[in-house]
């Protein structure tokens, strides 16, 4: 049987355009994995909901903009 980890479901940004060059994410038990859309075989950083809310609040409020 597979399970949401063997087969997760990916999702891009509404705001990505339609090429490859997107980041994405899926929801796996106890986890937010993320990929880069260009390489969908390679490297998943995975982190815990609550590191990955943390970083999304810091993205919108700016924190991690560039000068």
């Amino acid at each position: 049987m597979s399970t949401s980890e063997d087969h997760p479901v990916w999702h891009k940004s509404s705001r990505s355009a339609q090429g490859a060059d997107c980041v994405e994410v899926a929801g796996v038990t106890g986890y937010c994995a993320v990929r880069d859309s260009k390489d969908p075989e390679g490297p998943v950083l995975a982190f815990t909901r609550r590191d990955w809310s943390t970083l999304l609040d810091a993205i919108r409020t700016g924190a991690h903009d560039l000068p």
